[in-house]
């Protein structure tokens, strides 16, 4: 008899790696069951096929080879296509294919392939080393023998992670002074940044090539909150190897901090300081052996010079930028200083492979998006300036110098905290600072929490108190403040891991804003199986931009958009953050400002379309997306009939709805796509006739209002009050209310007990057939 794969590997495949010296020769080891990917999230608190490779090869701390087994009765071969694959993400040069008996090389870097014919060519793994680095070099060894720092077993890098590290140590170790890495934002590219420093560190690698001394690095930020983030994730180093530096610590002293190894800031910092003269040119232009610049796509008419002056007087560091959103446009072009990345992952493949969370838009219009001045309603300010007749758009809102309507940003407040969960956290992205704050007051106004920091405005002004705010946010446990409203300085660096709304409420010029964004709501957390972005102001048209997910474009192919009228510059977030460098204040512009008739505001109306992208960035249906989350829906009835028959029957609803659940579409499922479809206040029968047959659906209250009169006529005066009881328990509870199991709390809430429901209506077998009865008429 055969081997199956499990009786293979343990008879044939195990013995022959370790008789080549595999987990025997010191340095080696056998990672058994690689995890590669977890499989994207499906709903439901599922997730699609992870993929894990059999065997990875490692020595000296390098993934070296993969294998993929198969049981012994199939060709040598046979793991081929999974073997190439997994090598090709692992981005390890050999894959092998066995089925214990052989095996089948493929040498990924030339494409050469050959069959051994036996188990004893296993390479050993100095013979395998040989065969991949069979050049010398001196710090590359030396970096390998460094291991990853693992906070005592508790982290292992993401695959895509320890190439990024892989590659960018590569090129260090080859004497690459510009190193670019481009990651999804919420793929831990600080992680990626912490083990750089690390094995640097650790190595004793420097600008001399000679390990005579530890490295100096520089973290280089433009937020002060990621300074603070990437600082606090250093931890696992000494603490005098770290060092903040503060505008303020630096007053003090009159000096800035030479004596420590790693040191943060933000180039606003270093831009600063007495008598117009910066505090970097205190540092040795030679003084930075490493230089980590985050978010190194930042560049504009404002910083793109601060930016350069800091990098070039360091110009012998090596420098590493960090971004997810490459730039190439005019003169700021981010491959033109770093070069090409030396890696790269998209958020395509960070949904796709279950490190980053799906998202819906929620597309919302309404009757006030755009105002011609009318008669009877009353200007606030701005009398001198507003121009009868004219249209204002979009642009032309919530800015200096243009137009507030306190009550049209009102019935948008109130869109999305009726649409919106109120207890899950989300951001709400505004104007500038007074509309953050208008909006925030708006929702305290209708906000169902009774706590006084619900939501909380955080930007410039807002200062120590914003932070502080914004701190509570990210932590996971707490659930106050909720809401967030910020112009642009939450675009970046906020790691809230349990942010489930993002809200719209201003035009993104952007593509690169409009990413950092969107990366607000990607991370992983439990039981988030996609977030909502709520759009306003018709922002979703950036998903169909080439640049949404793919390369940015050479500023020579990039298609000419028409220009906006009163179009801002690019937003940066700068303002944000304290620090002496002053880039320079906008011109306060008189603002007009008006109050809609009376009656006017209730009269506006707005309209909604949800919209489902994949994460290529394309459009997709919301059956499609329902089905890429959920799976396919089982094939338990085969038409509408069916299931409307199946339905209205209190047994064979029971039966159908344990049989979606047994197949992974239980209750909690169908509640998702519910959701998902704005069909809270339906039917779950409507639930599933929307995926099977595009059926729109009805509420509850539709169904009963349809139905009633049909439902009624067979039953006298008594029976039909507790039928309408029953139908408004229906209404207000969900079809839970019309299973048999509940009939006797139902009898005991309208009649005190069972005994005295059976003496006014005529005993319990006559009511259980009108409870029972009545079901088909509702279906």
């Amino acid at each position: 008899m055969s081997r199956n794969e499990a009786q293979t590997r343990l008879d044939l495949i195990d013995p022959a790696l370790l008789a080549a010296g595999w987990s025997v020769v010191e340095g080696s080891r056998i990672s058994v069951e690689h995890t590669i990917t977890q499989g994207r999230l499906v709903g439901g608190g599922r997730r699609a096929q992870s993929l894990a490779a059999d065997y990875v090869l490692i020595y000296r701390n390098k993934k070296l080879a993969v294998i993929e087994a198969k049981a012994e009765k199939y060709p040598v071969s046979e793991g081929r296509p999974q073997a190439v694959e997994y090598a090709e993400r692992l981005q390890v040069r050999f894959a092998y294919s066995t089925n214990g008996k052989g095996l089948y090389e493929i040498d990924t870097k030339t494409g050469k392939e050959v069959e051994l014919s036996s188990m004893g060519a296993v390479p050993s793994p100095e013979t395998l080393w040989n065969r991949i680095y069979h050049v010398e070099n001196y710090w590359r060894d030396r970096f390998a023998e460094v291991a990853f720092e693992d906070r005592g077993g508790t982290w292992q890098p993401r695959y895509y992670q320890d190439n990024a590290i892989e590659r960018s140590l590569d090129a260090i170790a080859s004497g690459k002074d510009r190193i670019l890495l481009t990651l999804a934002t919420g793929t831990g590219k600080t992680a990626i940044a912490f083990q750089l420093a690390w094995k640097l560190f650790q190595s004793r690698w420097n600008l001399t090539r000679e390990p005579t001394r530890r490295p100096r690095i520089l973290f280089l930020a433009d937020r002060n909150i990621l300074a603070d983030q990437a600082y606090n994730s250093f931890s696992a180093f000494a603490e005098d190897a770290l060092v903040r530096i503060a505008p303020d610590e630096v007053r003090k002293k009159g000096r800035v901090p030479k004596n420590a190894n790693i040191f943060f800031t933000i180039f606003q910092t270093f831009m600063s300081g007495p008598d117009g003269i910066p505090y970097f040119g205190d540092y040795p232009e030679d003084f930075f052996d490493f230089i980590i610049i985050d978010e190194c796509h930042r560049g504009g008419a404002k910083d793109e010079s601060a930016w350069r002056d800091i990098l070039e007087y360091f110009e012998p560091a090596v420098q590493l930028g960090l971004t997810a959103t490459p730039k190439r446009k005019g003169n700021v072009d981010t491959y033109s200083y770093f070069g090409r990345p030396v890696y790269e992952y998209s958020l395509k493949e960070g949904i796709n492979d279950g490190f980053l969370t799906p998202f819906r838009v929620r597309q919302i219009t309404t009757t006030m998006d755009d105002y011609v001045f009318t008669p009877g309603d009353t200007i606030l300010e701005g009398a001198d300036i507003i121009e009868e007749g004219k249209r204002y758009r979009e642009q032309d809102f919530n800015k200096s110098g243009g137009i507030v309507i306190k009550e049209r940003e009102a019935k948008r407040v109130e869109i999305f905290m009726d649409e919106a969960n109120q207890q899950e956290k989300a951001i709400v992205f505004c104007k500038g600072q007074p509309h953050a704050a208008l909006i925030r007051d708006l929702i305290n106004q209708v906000k169902e929490s009774s706590d006084l920091h619900y939501c909380e405005r955080v930007g410039a002004d807002d200062g120590a108190r914003g932070e502080a705010f914004l701190r509570t946010f990210q932590d996971n446990e707490k659930t106050v403040p909720t809401v967030l409203t910020t112009s642009t300085k939450l675009s970046t660096g906020v790691d809230a891991r349990n942010v489930r709304n993002i809200v719209l409420l201003r035009p993104v010029q952007s593509m690169i804003e409009f990413k950092q964004i969107v990366g607000r709501g990607t991370r992983l957390f439990d039981d988030k199986d996609y977030f909502t972005i709520y759009d306003f102001c018709k922002n979703y048209e950036m998903f169909e931009d080439p640049e949404w997910d793919g390369e940015p474009l050479d500023p020579a192919d990039r298609p000419v958009r028409p220009s906006k009228p009163d179009e801002d510059g690019e937003p940066t977030g700068m303002e944000d953050e304290p620090g002496g460098y002053d880039p320079g204040e906008p011109e306060e512009k008189q603002t007009i400002v008006i109050k809609l008739a009376d009656g006017s505001a209730r009269r506006i109306q707005h309209m909604a379309a949800t919209s489902f992208w994949g994460p290529d960035g394309k459009p997709v249906s919301s059956a499609q997306f329902i089905n890429r989350l959920f799976g396919e829906l089982p094939e338990l009835f085969k038409d509408e009939d069916e299931l409307r028959m199946l339905w209205g029957k209190p047994d064979t609803r029971k039966a159908l709805i344990q049989g979606l659940e047994e197949r992974g579409y239980g209750e909690a499922v169908l509640s998702e796509v519910a959701k998902l479809i704005d069909a809270q206040q339906s039917d779950l029968f409507d639930v599933l006739a929307y995926i099977a047959f595009a059926m729109d659906p009805i509420t509850r209250t539709e169904r009963v209002d349809t139905h009633k009169d049909v439902i009624l006529r067979d039953y006298d005066d008594k029976l039909q009050a507790f039928l309408e009881f029953v139908l408004g328990q229906y209404e207000e509870q969900g079809v839970q209310e019309l299973d048999q199991a509940k009939l006797p709390s139902l009898l005991e809430l309208k009649y005190s007990s069972t005994g005295d429901a059976a003496h006014h209506l005529g005993g319990i077998p006559r009511i259980r057939d009108a409870f029972v009865g009545f079901q088909r008429h509702l279906y």
